[in-house]
């Protein structure tokens, strides 16, 4: 869910429902961070499974403001398989403070690369311009 209110003062309120968790926030900025990495089918179970127990909680340990949430997708694909995530953070200033000034560089552990046949070296990065939950 996503809601906007426009105040007279010219302040934009959005509520952001991520799971069962609402975030408000001014302004209209949202960023979505992108990535993508490929593994053999052997190796597909072992990255996800990297991902979910120790990446992830890596991730949001580091506890940056406005980061805000992360999905992962996956699907076979000519005898490998793909693997996407998503990370929602709420502003530029976000993402640089999770990723650095060189932010399009990809995050990825030495772990994470043992089992990845290929990656994106850069993140692709996308302001969220319009947002619709029913």
């Amino acid at each position: 869910m996503f809601v906007a209110i426009h105040m007279s003062y010219g302040i934009n309120i959005n509520i952001v429902q991520i799971k069962d968790e609402l975030f408000i926030k001014l302004g209209d900025e949202m960023v979505g961070r992108i990535w993508h990495g490929w593994t053999t089918l052997e190796n597909a179970d072992v990255y996800e499974k990297l991902l979910k127990t120790e990446i992830f909680p890596r991730i949001a340990a580091k506890n940056v403001p406005g980061y805000r949430s992360i999905q992962l997708l996956r699907r076979p694909l000519d005898g490998e398989v793909e693997f996407i995530t998503i990370m929602w953070f709420d502003s530029w200033d976000s993402v640089k403070q999770f990723a650095g000034e060189d932010y399009e560089t990809a995050y990825v552990p030495p772990r994470a690369r043992e089992v990845l046949s290929r990656f994106d070296d850069h993140s692709q990065h996308y302001e969220i311009k319009e947002q619709i939950s029913y």
